[in-house]
């Protein structure tokens, strides 16, 4: 599965993903740094992983491309050690319902927030 083209929307903050056998998808910019392939949010092992929280307001700050086979996103938080193969992001693309509904029940059950620490607008 390879990758075309990549646009992101920074006021919308959503990455659109164009695949070459035409399909679409759009992932939001918190989705993405949710879940990071890096090891330090997917963890080292089985049940290791990590709960983000407070990334509702995250975007994206840069996207570079790694070989043919990936994207290293940099968000606006400082997260930037994950790498996004084309295969991982057509698995989020796919399974992003359940995904995120199982995000949620993770957060509703450890009485967290997607809501950032500090709220902070800029005009």
């Amino acid at each position: 599965m390879l990758v075309k083209k990549v646009h992101y929307h920074q006021k919308s903050k959503l990455l659109d993903i164009f695949f070459e056998n035409d399909f679409h998808t759009t992932l939001s910019a918190e989705f993405l740094r949710v879940y990071s392939p890096s090891a330090e949010v997917r963890g080292h092992g089985p049940n290791t992983a990590k709960l983000v929280t407070n990334k509702k307001a995250v975007s994206i700050s840069k996207i570079n491309p790694v070989g043919h086979y990936a994207v290293r996103l940099v968000f606006d938080d400082g997260h930037n050690s994950g790498l996004y193969s084309w295969q991982y992001l057509h698995q989020l693309a796919t399974t992003q319902e359940t995904l995120w509904q199982q995000y949620l029940d993770k957060l509703s059950s450890s009485k967290a927030t997607r809501e950032p620490l500090i709220n902070i607008k800029m005009v």
